[in-house]
């Protein structure tokens, strides 16, 4: 398999540990500088050329996009994409990730555990918005920061709202995040790879620093996830469109609460802490996926008018609630149940022996008017706009 990463640093270590574990399994890997593409746009024609000459084919990309060129970067990806070579992560997920306010917007509407945040412009709605998070102390991030840098603990409200309104004046955008006051100065780092955790590490603040990114000198610890928190980071980096992801998570008193999902996650802290190879793991699933490619389900399944996917919900009215798949009667209308979500639960190809209940969510493809018939009057289906007939439809717009 020929491999591309994309990265200005051929010298960093997560670059260097991929190029190595990729070697190390037979494959031919190059690193490329992604900054040094040119993109061709033509009918029919996509193309891109490196260095002025044009690139020799390949059979899968792991971009490791700098946020300063996330623009041109995502860019090239996408390139690679209409070139129809697998990318590890796509670019659309890409961007959506690095944009901290969009990405809170799209878990927002799953049942995902996130400390309340709030956005505001307005001068005058800086003060409500602090209380509306639950008041001081209250955590504010400049929108584009990264490892940590624009990240400010505000003790008080008259301090919250004087930093607010400093940063605005400088024209930055910020957030404004409840403090999780039970996980002051510690942080999860959850390494997601498919559907699955490879390797989890605990962030430790030192002394009076309250931020725990390594790069500002947290300590680090291997640590056992908990089945809520293992899924919950599998769930978060599904919603988001990632294939790859490091997920930052606060252990709140409730539970697990959602800070980031980072698409290109480095890989030092957590193999030093873990002894986990996880750029082996990285490899081998990208190896899998460029030998069974997935297809894209909504230009298979929506071609022929008048079918498609949506998502019922069941209440406890619905006709199918406490009935088995196979006695719902949705064959013999051609409506196929392709997943069935249960709180944070995912139950792909559920068999006929799968009783339906209050609550449940099934994500359905057949005819578009048997499945309108099952939604509870008052509410809109959800359709599903993205290629995969899974959470990670939810990293389109909503």
């Amino acid at each position: 398999m020929k491999i591309a990463i994309l990265s200005r640093g051929p010298s960093l270590y997560s670059t260097r540990r991929l190029k190595e574990a990729a070697v190390a399994k037979g494959h031919d890997i190059r690193v490329l500088n992604t900054l040094r593409f040119s993109i061709q746009v033509e009918e029919g024609k996509p193309e891109l050329f490196y260095r002025g000459q044009k690139l020799s084919p390949y059979d899968g990309v792991i971009p490791r996009i700098g946020a300063s060129i996330t623009f041109f970067g995502t860019a090239v990806v996408r390139q690679f994409e209409q070139m129809g070579v697998f990318t590890l992560n796509s670019s659309h997920a890409i961007s959506v990730s690095r944009d901290k306010l969009r990405s809170l917007q799209v878990l927002s509407r799953h049942n995902i555990g996130l400390a309340p945040t709030a956005f505001v412009r307005d001068k005058q709605g800086v003060l409500g918005a602090i209380r509306r998070v639950g008041g001081a102390p209250v955590i504010i991030k400049v929108l584009e920061g990264t490892q940590g840098v624009g990240v400010i603990l505000a003790e008080s409200e008259k301090m919250a709202e004087a930093v607010v309104e400093t940063l605005q004046l400088a024209r930055q955008n910020v957030l404004i995040q409840a403090f999780v006051k039970e996980s002051r100065g510690k942080d999860m780092r959850v390494f997601v790879v498919g559907d699955k955790v490879v390797a989890a590490m605990r962030r430790v603040a030192q002394g009076d620093e309250f931020r725990s990114n390594v790069h500002r000198g947290g300590r680090v610890e291997p640590v056992h996830l908990t089945p809520e928190y293992e899924r919950t980071a599998i769930l978060a980096a599904q919603i988001m469109g990632l294939t790859v992801a490091g997920v930052d998570m606060l252990e709140g008193e409730d539970g697990p609460k959602i800070m980031e999902v980072n698409s290109s996650p480095g890989l030092e802290g957590i193999e030093k802490a873990t002894g986990v190879d996880v750029a082996g793991a990285v490899i081998d699933h990208m190896a899998e996926r460029v030998s069974f490619p997935e297809v894209d389900v909504r230009q298979r399944l929506t071609l022929k008018s008048g079918y498609g996917v949506a998502e019922v919900p069941i209440t406890a009215e619905s006709r199918l609630a406490k009935k088995k798949l196979r006695d719902s009667g949705l064959r013999a209308h051609e409506v196929t149940v392709l997943s069935v979500y249960r709180g944070s639960l995912v139950m792909p190809n559920p068999g006929g022996d799968y009783e339906i209940k209050p609550g449940d969510r099934l994500l359905c493809y057949g005819k578009l008017m048997t499945i309108r018939a099952l939604i509870p009057t008052g509410q809109k289906p959800s359709r599903r706009r993205r290629n995969t007939p899974d959470v990670k439809a939810d990293a389109t717009e909503q």
